[in-house]
C-alpha cells in the first residue's frame, strides 16, 4: 500500500504510526485487499492528500466511505474518475454548483451560458472534482476503504481515528479554512474544529432520500463558501 507522499503531512502521518491504531488498521486493510475486492485501487487510497497537501487546505469536504460500486472510488469523497456516470448524490452536488453559478451570475447581471438544468446532462457530466483538489478541496472520506458491495464494511477498524486526526490537525495548523459538513455524520464531525478559526457550513446530505426532504438544495455552500474564502483574501473555487 502506498502512503502520504505529499511532505506536508508527514508529520501527522509519523505521529499516527506510534498510535495503537495504526498498525492493525494497515493489516486490516492489507488483507482485505488480498481477499476480496476492495475500492480504491490500494494507490490511490491516500489520493486526496497528495493532490491537496496540508498547507494548501482552503476547504474541507467530508464524506462518509468510497463508493463500493466496480469502477467508481478513486479516493477522493464524492468523485469519480472521468467518464463513469455520476452517483445520485453527485448529480444534487453538480445542480447545486449550477444553481450557485445561476445565483452568482444573476447578481452580476450576466446569463447563465446554459438553460435549464439537464438532469441528463448533470448525470453524464464529469464527476471527477480532481480540479477541486488541486485548488485545496480536500475531499475527505472519513473511512478510506470499502469492499465491493459492502458499503461501511470497513467502517471502526481505525479509519475514523486517522481521519479525525486529520480534521483536528487542519483545525490546528491553518486557519480561514470551509468545512462543508453535509449530513448527520459529517456535523458529527463539528465538535473537532475551532469554529473562531474557521468556517463552518452545515446542511443536509445530497443524497436523493435527504435533498428529496429539503434538506440539500438551496444550502448555497459553494457561493458562500466563495465569499467567505474573497473576504478572507483568498482566490475563489472555480466549482
Amino acid at each position: 500500500m502506498q502512503l502520504i507522499q505529499a511532505d506536508s503531512w508527514q508529520e501527522l502521518m509519523a505521529q499516527e504510526a506510534t498510535k495503537d491504531y495504526w498498525i492493525p488498521l494497515l493489516k486490516f486493510v492489507q488483507t482485505q485487499y488480498q481477499s476480496n475486492l476492495c475500492f480504491p485501487p490500494q494507490e490511490q487510497i491516500f489520493r486526496a492528500f497528495d493532490l491537496t497537501p496540508l498547507d494548501k487546505v482552503r476547504v474541507v469536504l467530508l464524506g462518509q466511505d468510497p463508493y463500493h460500486g466496480l469502477g467508481q472510488a478513486h479516493g477522493l469523497a464524492f468523485s469519480v474518475p472521468e467518464g463513469v456516470p455520476n452517483p445520485p448524490s453527485l448529480v444534487n452536488i453538480l445542480k447545486e454548483v449550477d444553481h450557485n453559478e445561476r445565483e452568482r451570475l444573476k447578481a452580476m447581471g450576466v446569463a447563465h451560458p446554459k438553460g435549464g438544468v439537464d438532469q441528463m446532462y448533470l448525470t453524464h457530466q464529469s464527476g471527477d472534482l480532481s480540479h477541486w483538489a488541486e485548488q485545496g478541496v480536500l475531499l475527505l472520506n472519513s473511512v478510506l476503504t470499502v469492499e465491493s458491495g459492502k458499503p461501511g464494511s470497513h467502517q471502526k477498524r481505525g479509519w475514523e481515528q486517522f481521519t479525525d486526526a486529520v480534521i483536528k490537525e487542519i483545525s490546528l495548523k491553518n486557519s480561514g479554512v470551509v468545512f462543508m459538513l453535509w449530513g448527520r455524520f459529517a456535523q458529527g464531525k463539528e465538535k473537532l474544529i475551532d469554529s473562531s478559526r474557521h468556517c463552518i457550513l452545515i446542511s443536509g446530505h445530497p443524497s436523493p432520500l435527504s435533498a428529496n426532504r429539503g434538506l440539500w438544495f438551496g444550502n448555497h455552500h459553494f457561493n458562500k463558501a466563495n465569499q467567505y474564502i474573497e473576504e478572507s483574501g483568498g482566490i475563489r473555487i472555480r466549482w
